[in-house]
């Protein structure tokens, strides 16, 4: 399969997607949860730069928060477990409310 030469910053993704920002940066803090080369690093001329989606990336986050939604708990038990800030936890949530009406 060719690679992509197509990087989008979790901002477009979150955007692309109609998903959570915040949620998309604590699903990809963990680099462990979109495989090697889809996950990248984009210097962008600030302190610590930003980071990137390629194309088979926003698929593989896609399929990862589709799964994460038929866990036990779904999106908050992530969130939780990721010891994420209660604050952010409750900003994804109510945007998760908004998505099942």
């Amino acid at each position: 399969m060719a690679r992509s030469r197509i990087i989008y910053t979790l901002k477009e993704v979150a955007e692309m997607i109609g998903e959570n920002l915040e949620l998309i940066e604590e699903v990809t803090a963990n680099s462990d949860n979109i495989s090697e080369g889809e996950l990248l690093y984009v210097r962008d001329g600030s302190e610590y730069g930003t980071k990137g989606l390629t194309e088979n990336g926003v698929d593989e986050l896609q399929n990862l928060l589709a799964d994460i939604r038929t866990w036990d708990g779904g999106i908050r038990q992530f969130l939780v477990d990721e010891q994420c800030d209660p604050d952010v936890v409750e900003r994804v949530m109510a945007d998760e409310m908004k998505r099942g009406l």
